[in-house]
């Protein structure tokens, strides 16, 4: 079976990657040149775990291509993808159709008779629908069939979601369709992996309200972090034992500066969105998205609290500007909302991530980007801790006082347990614990 994947970013990419793995002949797709060429040199635009040693071993073997050419690609494909990228759009916060619109129009023209075209962007209800209706337009005689299959992939875990996923969601309507869907999949088939069926308007939802749901959970357990700091209780505690009830879970129960990302924020806005457009508001994500965004701007004033009444002319140490760990995708970071709110107090910010940093400069101006966690410390007031790298989580404590011309210490992640902390001289704050 050949599969075309329409779109080399992360879903797509790591998806396509992914397929190949399993034995399909696979073409990535991509209108940029440029991407296309950096691939094709065996070269990984993107920060993901293993992703490059199993694209180095599938385009050996033959089974993995990279190509501007829509046309001749898409002419030879049994499974279309569609894996472009959807952004928030502005004003409403629903997601940006625009290219999933445009891939539709051309496998309309370019697609062979009996091709199943699959939306694995992530998109509103009614979307696949909606692909199908300009497929016809475009080409009335086509025959063809149309599924949604929503990613579930977590940055920094990727391959291991797509080789050993919680599930799979397909949503369609004809047999072809679910045989060829069923076919794709068969090696997780036989992990016994379970794959769910549904109609098109239950995969779309499936994929908002998954997301939705953690997002929830994250804002949840960051507002017990805020009362369990009023009344001197430890949300790590409090998010253990709870977790321990199966009907809850103790997955992103892990109290922080907010989540950020390329999914949650986006998707939650779009939920929020969609569910207003069809007179069922979100009640419930529309808060969790304010939350979220009051929870950044908390951080920075957390910091500039702990310099004292006039913060000016000092320096911070910020460790982490990935929005998470093993990944260098930096959007809606909480990073990056806070570095500005300190900048704008008048603060020098000196700061280091493993990954993250050549994302982020572009984004964000005056900041002294450093090698290392020690650089970063040297001469600092004070130090944050916002993501959780494995690098991070044993710091010569030493060397950081050392490098420091302050004592402070503010841990967003809970890494580090407060009373040694302070027993080693540090003036330390975490998340939700006294």
């Amino acid at each position: 079976m050949k599969v075309v994947m329409i779109g080399t970013g992360y879903v797509g990419l790591v998806s396509g990657v992914c397929f190949s793995e399993f034995g399909f002949d696979v073409t990535c797709v991509d209108v940029d040149q440029t991407k296309i060429d950096t691939l094709n040199k065996g070269e990984i635009p993107i920060f993901e775990p293993g992703l490059d040693n199993l694209l180095e071993r599938n385009t050996k073997a033959g089974r993995l291509n990279f190509t501007t050419d829509f046309e001749g690609a898409v002419s030879e494909a049994d499974a279309i993808f569609i894996a472009v990228g959807t952004p928030s759009r502005r004003g409403d916060g629903e997601a940006d159709l625009q290219y999933v619109w445009a891939a539709a129009r051309q496998i309309a023209r370019a697609a062979k008779p009996g091709a199943i075209v699959v939306t694995k962007s992530t998109v509103v209800v009614g979307t696949n629908r909606k692909v199908a209706d300009i497929i016809r337009e475009e080409n009335p005689d086509l025959d063809f069939s149309i599924a949604s299959n929503p990613e579930f992939l977590r940055e920094g875990s990727a391959i291991e979601d797509f080789m050993r996923p919680d599930r799979v969601v397909v949503g369609s309507e004809d047999k072809r369709a679910e045989e060829v869907m069923r076919a794709l999949y068969r090696p997780l088939f036989l992990r016994e992996t379970p794959i769910v069926f549904t109609g098109l308007e239950d995969a779309e939802l499936i994929k908002y309200a998954a997301n939705a749901f953690l997002a929830v959970k994250i804002s949840f357990i960051n507002e017990v972090a805020n009362l369990c700091e009023k009344v001197g209780g430890n949300v790590q505690q409090v998010a253990s034992a709870i977790g321990l009830d199966k009907r809850i879970g103790g997955k992103f129960l892990h109290a922080g500066p907010g989540f950020g990302g390329s999914c949650f924020p986006k998707d939650t806005r779009a939920f929020a969105s969609t569910g207003a457009k069809f007179g069922a508001a979100q009640r419930l994500v529309e808060t969790v998205i304010e939350v979220n965004e009051s929870r950044k701007e908390n951080m920075a004033h957390r910091i500039l609290e702990k310099l004292g009444p006039d913060p000016k002319g000092k320096t911070v140490c910020i460790l982490g500007v990935a929005f998470k760990p093993n990944t260098d995708d930096v959007r809606e970071s909480p990073t990056l909302a806070i570095i500005p709110i300190l900048q704008k107090a008048g603060i020098t910010v000196q700061a280091h991530d493993p990954e993250g940093m050549e994302q982020a400069k572009p984004q964000i101006d005056d900041v002294i980007w450093c090698t290392n966690a020690y650089e970063a410390a040297q001469g600092a007031d004070a130090l944050a801790l916002i993501t959780e790298w494995n690098e991070y989580r044993a710091l010569d404590t030493t060397r950081l006082q050392q490098a420091m011309t302050g004592n402070v210490m503010i841990d967003m992640r809970n890494i580090y347990q407060p009373d040694e902390m302070r027993q080693k001289g540090f003036d330390y704050s975490s998340i939700g614990r006294a």
